[in-house]
């Protein structure tokens, strides 16, 4: 019994009692989807959920009271062996072992579509990560969002929802001018401005500039600026998107933020948000009223010279977006921007909009330490460690997986000695590994003959099968609250308990018989559980933007 067919089940019950008169409650209050999961102990039954709390509010009845009724109705239904009532109401649910069994059927038969669902269908959002400016090699920080946001896009797609990955192209501003001016003092032969970017990457850049406009040099200081700015720019960013490329990240739309600029965005803006209240003039500026929604302080919008401040050009980029049709625009951004989320939410409420409409996800720092000891800097960046510092040492996977394992707003340290060993300590390779095994596993079952012929649930009753089951059965709630909570780390973490789970199954239950036993149908069926770990290990790791590999 799959948590789907329990959850259809409970709701069937409910709309039974509500007919048969046992409970009074208005039919929008009966939710379609029960939510069931697991309890944290065994003890417990094999499923929970809350239903009934929820609903002794519109039935005018104590919790327990109408998890009563619901017990009775759920202790009839084939599969379901036993039901208890805890707490204030909580419902326990115990299935028999053939219905816990048939699962492993079921994942096999869904395929790559276990795990999936359409509770996000109709939802257009926009998610806009990594966004790192183009006057340097993506850093640490870029790379954690890169790993996250690209898992997190994967599982909005994975409940139904329409995504659109973008890229915040930062081509307008100061810092822009400081990277030209580096370039430019690199080909002639001069230290770094001191605002400006140093490392290798500032000479290989211009040299590809020269290469590419062999008599910039020639022209007067202005001129050779604007050139190094436009080429090295273009240049800069094709090395950040082949990066992001070779990180399994690819990016739908890449949007400048000079077109808010050039083309009167920001300007005509500035004129709605005048005439909406939220704007008021002070001291020869325009503040924007983002104490209104939770600011320590109000906002300049426009300097007393008549120039737009940055957050002019953040709160049009974010109109942009509502006028390209999405309903929900997600942006993540690096610890020191905790003020931008208030800003963002009262512009969006000056122009007509709602605020919610506006996710601002705040991630922490990453270090990397290896042989005990922090590493600072990178060989080509000078000044930071680099994504490709990181690929270099562990590989994409690694990478990858590491830096969703962990909650986005948590400090993490990355030890390159530990992802580098292939051993259980690893848990990227403890992942793969598992799946690999399962790989394995088929081969070694086809050279014995050991087929999927057969199929009998009632014969997985081992207890390292049922503990293998209940987990590969959670998987789908995993991936629902994944999405629900933005926290890719929750599929990394439940890929590793299967990963447990698996193992410990590997060594006590044989699937392929040993010596001249004969092959029986608790041999096949077992292949259909091995089957089915090694479909859900990659169906999670698919999401993580991980490979599963076959051997190792």
């Amino acid at each position: 019994m799959t948590p789907e067919e329990l959850s259809a089940a409970i709701s069937a019950s409910l709309h039974q009692a509500v007919d048969a008169g046992e409970l009074t409650v208005p039919a929008d209050k009966v939710p379609a989807n029960v939510r069931v999961e697991r309890p944290k102990s065994r003890e417990h039954g094999d499923w929970a959920t809350s239903v009934a709390l929820q609903l002794a509010k519109p039935t005018g009845l104590a919790p327990r009271a109408v998890a009563e009724i619901l017990a009775a109705r759920l202790a009839k239904i084939d599969g379901v062996a036993k039901v208890d009532i805890a707490g204030p109401g909580f419902l326990n649910i115990t299935v028999d072992t053939a219905a816990a069994g048939a699962l492993a059927k079921a994942i096999v038969e869904a395929g790559s579509t276990f795990g999936r669902n359409d509770s996000m269908a109709g939802s257009k959002i926009n998610l806009e990560f990594v966004s790192a400016n183009p006057t340097g090699p993506i850093h640490l920080g870029g790379t954690r969002w890169a790993a996250v946001g690209d898992s997190l896009a994967r599982i909005f797609q994975a409940q139904g929802a329409e995504v659109t990955r973008e890229y915040y192209f930062n081509d307008h501003g100061n810092q822009i001018d400081r990277f030209a001016r580096s370039l430019l003092a690199s080909a002639r032969g001069e230290a770094a401005p001191e605002d400006g970017y140093g490392g290798d990457y500032i000479a290989e850049i211009k040299d590809r500039v020269l290469a590419i406009e062999p008599g910039i040099l020639e022209l007067d200081e202005e001129q050779a600026q604007e050139r190094f700015r436009a080429v090295g720019v273009d240049l800069m960013f094709a090395d950040i998107k082949k990066s992001l490329h070779d990180f399994n990240v690819d990016f739908d739309v890449y949007f400048h933020e000079d077109s808010l600029h050039k083309d009167g965005a920001v300007n005509g803006l500035l004129e709605r948000l005048k005439k909406s209240g939220h704007l008021y003039f002070h001291d020869g500026a325009w503040w924007l009223k983002s104490t209104d929604f939770g600011d320590d302080k109000d906002r300049v919008v426009i300097k007393s010279d008549g120039n737009a401040a940055y957050i002019a050009g953040d709160i049009a980029y974010f109109s942009n977006k509502r006028d390209r049709g999405f309903d929900l625009s997600i942006t993540m951004l690096g610890a020191d921007h905790h003020g931008y989320v208030a800003r963002l939410k009262a512009g969006a409420a000056g122009l007509g909009h709602d605020p919610a409409m506006i996710e601002v996800l705040i991630g922490q720092m990453v270090n990397l330490v290896k042989d005990g000891k922090p590493v600072r800097m990178s060989k080509r960046a000078g000044t930071v460690v680099t994504m490709e510092d990181l690929v270099d040492q562990v590989g994409t996977d690694a990478a990858r997986y590491s830096l969703s394992r962990f909650s986005s707003d948590s400090n993490i340290d990355i030890d390159l000695d530990v992802l580098t060993k292939k051993s259980n300590e690893n848990p990227v390779f403890y992942v793969q590994y598992a799946h690999a095994r399962t790989k394995a596993v088929d081969r070694n079952a086809e050279a014995a003959g050991v087929d999927r012929s057969a199929f009998d649930a009632s014969l997985l009753s081992h207890a390292t099968e049922s503990e293998l089951l209940a987990q590969l059965g959670a998987f789908p709630t995993v991936v629902a609250d994944a999405a629900k909570f933005r926290e890719p780390h929750r599929v990394a973490r439940h890929l590793e308990v299967i990963a447990g789970s698996y193992h410990r199954w590997y060594d006590a239950c044989r699937v392929t018989p040993q010596g001249e036993e004969p092959i029986t149908d608790v041999n096949r069926t077992r292949l259909w559980l091995n089957d089915a770990t090694g479909q859900v290990l990659a169906n999670g790791l698919d999401l993580l933007g991980v490979s599963a590999p076959d051997r190792m």
